[in-house]
C-alpha cells in the first residue's frame, strides 16, 4: 500500500514541476545596433532586444549586430557569423568574473569593459584569444582558420602550436586549427589572400561601417584592397556584348582662335580708297610746263574769261602766247 502512494505523490511531482514555467535566461546585454537580418535563440533581434547567457546569435550574409554587456564591454558581429555566449557570471560591482564567448565562424570586433583582463576570453577553433584591456578584431573561417587583428592595447593567442604575443597596434597573426601558425607581424593586404576570403575583416577594409565610438578603431592599410568598396565606386566594366565607349564621346574642345590672314585686294573688288581723293594728275607732262603756263594765265585771259578756248587750245596757245610775252617784253625794253 505504501508503495503505491510513493507512486502517487513521485507522478504528482514529475506532473507539477512540468507545469511550471523554467527560469528564464539571465540577460547580459542587449542590442544597440542592427542592419539587414541578425537572430538569437527566440527569433530576430532588434535594436534594444536583451541577450542572455548560453544565447547563439547568427548575422545573414549580409547582417550586422552590435551589442553592449552590462559592463560596458563592445562586441561587433559581421556578416555570415555565429557566436555564442557561453559563460557569463555577473558581480555587484559592475563588472563580470567570468566572460566568454565561443566564435563559431564569422568576422568580429572586440572592445573590453571595466572587468578586469583576465575575466574575459574568447574561444575560436584553432585556439584561444587572451584579452588584455584591449580592441582587437578577429575573423574565424570555414575550416576554423583564425586570424586575429590588434587595434588597441595587447591580446595573446594560444593555440596547438604554441602563443603568440600581439603588442603593437596593427599586429596580426594566422593561426589553423592543426597547430599551424604565424609570427605576429604588421596586417598588410596580403592576410586576406592567406585567409582566402577577402570580406574576411570586413571592419578594416570598410566594407562594413560600424556605428559610435566602436567604429572609431581600425585602419591598418587594409581598406585599399576592399572589393565591395570599390564596386560601389566605381562604375562596372562594360559586358562582351555591350560597345566598348568611345572615348571620343565628350564634349568636343573649343576650338583655338585661327589668326586672321590678311586677305589680298582682288581685282574684281579692289581695297577702297581713303575718302581723301588725291588730285588728278595732270594730263601734261612733268617738266613744269603747266606751272609756267599757270603763272601767266592772268595775262592772257580776256575780260570775258573764255576758259573753254584755253582749254581746247591750249596745245595750240601755248607758243603763241609765250612769243606774245617775249614781244611784250622786247618792246618794253626798247621803249626804256
Amino acid at each position: 500500500m505504501w508503495g503505491w502512494r510513493s507512486v502517487s505523490v513521485a507522478t504528482l511531482c514529475v506532473a507539477l514541476s512540468s507545469a511550471w514555467p523554467a527560469p528564464a535566461a539571465e540577460p547580459v546585454g542587449q542590442a544597440v545596433v542592427i542592419k539587414t537580418e541578425v537572430t538569437g535563440q527566440s527569433g530576430p533581434i532588434e535594436v534594444d532586444t536583451k541577450v542572455h547567457r548560453n544565447e547563439r546569435i547568427k548575422t545573414s550574409q549580409s547582417g550586422l549586430g552590435q551589442f553592449l554587456f552590462r559592463d560596458g564591454t563592445k562586441l561587433a558581429v559581421g556578416w555570415g557569423s555565429s557566436v555564442v555566449i557561453d559563460k557569463y557570471v555577473f558581480d555587484d560591482s559592475q563588472s563580470v568574473k567570468k566572460l566568454t564567448i565561443r566564435a563559431a565562424k564569422g568576422t568580429f570586433r572586440w572592445v573590453s569593459g571595466s572587468s578586469n583582463s583576465s575575466a574575459y576570453q574568447i574561444l575560436t577553433p584553432a585556439g584561444t584569444i587572451g584579452v588584455r584591456g584591449t580592441a582587437f578584431d578577429f575573423y574565424v573561417g570555414p575550416d576554423g582558420t583564425t586570424a586575429v587583428v590588434l587595434l588597441n592595447g595587447a591580446a595573446q593567442f594560444c593555440g596547438p602550436g604554441g602563443c603568440r604575443q600581439l603588442q603593437q597596434r596593427c599586429d596580426c597573426v594566422v593561426a589553423k586549427p592543426n597547430g599551424n601558425m604565424s609570427a605576429a607581424r604588421r596586417v598588410d593586404p596580403s592576410v586576406l589572400e592567406t585567409l582566402g576570403n577577402p570580406r574576411a575583416l570586413p571592419f578594416l577594409s570598410g566594407n562594413q561601417r560600424l556605428s559610435g565610438g566602436i567604429g572609431m578603431l581600425g585602419g591598418c592599410n587594409v581598406a585599399s584592397v576592399a572589393p565591395e568598396r570599390k564596386e560601389r565606386n566605381q562604375p562596372s566594366p562594360p559586358s562582351s556584348t555591350e560597345p566598348a565607349p568611345n572615348p571620343q564621346r565628350q564634349d568636343p574642345p573649343q576650338r583655338q582662335a585661327e589668326p586672321q590672314k590678311e586677305r589680298p585686294a582682288t581685282p574684281d573688288k579692289p581695297d577702297k580708297p581713303h575718302h581723301d581723293k588725291p588730285d588728278k594728275p595732270d594730263k601734261h607732262d612733268g617738266r613744269g610746263r603747266h606751272e609756267h603756263h599757270d603763272q601767266h594765265d592772268d595775262h592772257d585771259y580776256d575780260d570775258r574769261g573764255d576758259h573753254r578756248d584755253r582749254d581746247r587750245d591750249h596745245d595750240k596757245d601755248r607758243d603763241h602766247n609765250r612769243d606774245r610775252n617775249h614781244g611784250k617784253g622786247w618792246g618794253l625794253n626798247r621803249n626804256r
